[in-house]
């Protein structure tokens, strides 16, 4: 799993990559405050080494928390800024600073 994020001096977004290896997962995801959790909208491609990825613009100085959704099953990613509990969710969430 990893994180990238790539700060636009001309805008007021920053590119952040999410990707995730998951050579036998049929379907991946990242969902958060940046897509109302919506896995459809958050649908990462699979490449042909197994790793799903996508790169998505998000509004800079921001705070967000998300996770990744393997075949449905939720994951936190290890290089995430940080962790929060989620009373929601009952679990922790990942939260990317950008």
């Amino acid at each position: 799993m990893s994180l990238k994020k790539q700060f636009i001096k001309t805008k007021p977004v920053v590119k952040v990559t999410f990707s995730i290896d998951a050579k036998d997962a049929d379907s991946a995801a990242v969902v958060g405050d940046f897509n109302n959790w919506d896995a459809a909208e958050g649908a990462l491609s699979k490449l042909k080494n197994g790793t799903f990825k996508a790169t998505y613009d998000l509004v800079k100085d921001a705070i967000y928390e998300f996770k990744y959704v393997i075949d449905g099953i939720y994951v936190n990613d290890p290089e995430a800024d940080f962790y929060k509990w989620n009373d929601y969710a009952g679990s922790e969430n990942g939260v990317l600073v950008v």
